[in-house]
């Protein structure tokens, strides 16, 4: 293979509430934490463990006052996007390092609002709603609509 590819997709909860940051020029980037899990049993203790991966997200510009205006700290998002590594100097003196996903795409799964308003145990996945939302409704096919039709055939 000659090419290269550079692409992460995640379904997480954020972490904390996204985070703005605003340019001259009238850019913007917003940053937030996503959570993934991970879950399995123990085959010697019969444990069920569940160990947490936290991803720094980075989205810019409309994206990030989108994601800023609807999400919130517990929602449920899929990300797209690629990896990207940063360094800078800390206070201390010492480089630091990054790593961040730098968002293409995203999809608002579920939020803490809908959750809490479906009740434990009861929430549906905004997705489903926001895919029939996006759909637009189908037009009958123009054979099925033989009482509305005037052909003499």
């Amino acid at each position: 293979m000659s090419g290269t590819l550079n692409k992460v997709m995640l379904i997480g909860h954020l972490g904390d509430e996204v985070k703005m940051h605003y340019f001259e020029g009238g850019g913007s980037i917003g940053r937030f934490p996503i959570a993934t899990n991970e879950t399995y049993t123990n085959k010697s203790t019969g444990e069920r463990v569940t160990n947490t991966d936290w991803h720094n997200i980075v989205v810019r510009n409309k994206a990030a006052e989108i994601c800023e205006k609807y999400l919130s700290k517990g929602d449920k998002v899929y990300v797209e996007g690629r990896l990207k590594n940063r360094q800078w100097q800390g206070e201390d003196g010492n480089t630091r390092y990054t790593t961040e996903v730098h968002v293409q795409e995203f999809t608002f799964l579920t939020t803490k609002k809908e959750s809490m308003a479906n009740g434990p145990g009861q929430s549906e996945p905004a997705q489903n709603k926001t895919v029939e939302s996006r759909t637009p409704p189908k037009e009958p096919s123009p054979l099925s609509q033989t009482e509305d039709d005037d052909l003499p055939f």
